[in-house]
């Protein structure tokens, strides 16, 4: 499956302590991820990830292509709720399309380590079916 990682700034150090904890889960798949995000969970678990811009730069809006391409099975992002980004608006195009093309999505950890154990039993297998 291919899954896509973000995290906002106040957000990677939880997004790698995740990555560390399911290390051999994520290690079976394919992971793509915003540039820093993506450059800080590698260095930090050793998985090969696929990096795209950062946020700031588009890369969520690269994801958010991948998603309406049907090239993403689940999404990971970890979102700070209370301090507002000034590419918000980026971040709800990204959700409106997960919802669209019937994504899972994580928006906090929680969800995350749902997601992650739903991965591992093969609950998201509809996803292949799909494509």
């Amino acid at each position: 499956m291919n899954i896509a990682i973000i995290a906002h700034d106040e957000k990677k150090e939880l997004m790698v302590q995740f990555c560390i904890a399911y290390c051999g889960v994520l290690s079976r798949h394919h992971i793509c991820a915003t540039d820093t995000t993506g450059k800080i969970v590698s260095e930090a678990t050793g998985l090969e990830i696929q990096k795209f811009l950062s946020g700031k730069q588009g890369g969520d809006q690269q994801i958010a292509a991948r998603i309406a391409c049907n090239e993403i099975d689940m999404l990971i992002f970890l979102r700070d709720p209370l301090n507002p980004k000034p590419h918000e608006p980026n971040d709800m195009n990204l959700l409106r399309l997960c919802d669209m093309y019937n994504i899972p999505v994580a928006t906090n950890i929680a969800t995350a380590e749902l997601l992650i154990h739903g991965l591992e039993r093969g609950d998201l297998d509809w996803r292949n079916i799909l494509k």
